[in-house]
């Protein structure tokens, strides 16, 4: 399912609140977010997209294109995200937005902070999870996997959080120079 349109704003609006040239996608679906991203990003910059399935990059490869972006803008890589990210470059990127298997979500935090550089942003699409994440009694492991990134990200003093009440919820969060931890 595409990001909602609040939610791809939101996107746009923060990598292009901080000038984005690298940005690290995670679950390419159909497009949509890839290209809220590349709207938001500087020109001449490069979107790398992780997914599974092939068939969401023949999707997003159609979708950008019709959206007018060139195939030297973005990049798609197949494969497991938790086998792709340990091949990217420490500390290159500005911004990493995860929208895959939500079970998976507390690693992509891990993998997503040694990719990026100091100021940089992580986000997670559907943070909120049907108002479920909060509450550790519903055990489904998606809604499980959320409530540990929430926590993990609050008790991160090298994190300055925010979830905003967009789509299912978007948790982001800078990451802070090192002196400033």
């Amino acid at each position: 399912m595409p990001v909602s349109p609040l939610t791809g704003a939101t996107l746009r609006f923060l990598a292009a609140a901080i000038a984005a040239k690298a940005v690290v996608e995670i679950g390419t679906g159909c497009g949509a977010s890839g290209i809220w991203l590349l709207r938001g990003m500087r020109p001449g910059s490069v979107l790398t997209s992780v997914d599974v399935e092939p068939v969401h990059h023949r999707l997003a490869r159609e979708a950008f294109g019709q959206a007018g972006f060139a195939p030297g803008r973005y990049r798609l890589i197949a494969g497991r995200a938790l086998e792709v990210l340990p091949r990217l470059a420490d500390g290159a990127y500005d911004l990493v937005f995860c929208d895959a298997d939500k079970r998976e979500y507390p690693e992509y935090l891990t993998a997503a902070l040694r990719l990026l550089r100091p100021g940089g942003i992580v986000a997670f699409d559907n943070a909120i999870w049907a108002d479920q994440a909060p509450n550790r009694a519903h055990q489904d492991p998606a809604t499980a996997a959320a409530g540990e990134l929430h926590d993990q990200v609050l008790a991160d003093p090298g994190l300055v959080p925010v979830l905003l009440p967009v789509g299912g919820g978007l948790l982001a969060a800078v990451k802070r120079p090192a002196q400033a931890r």
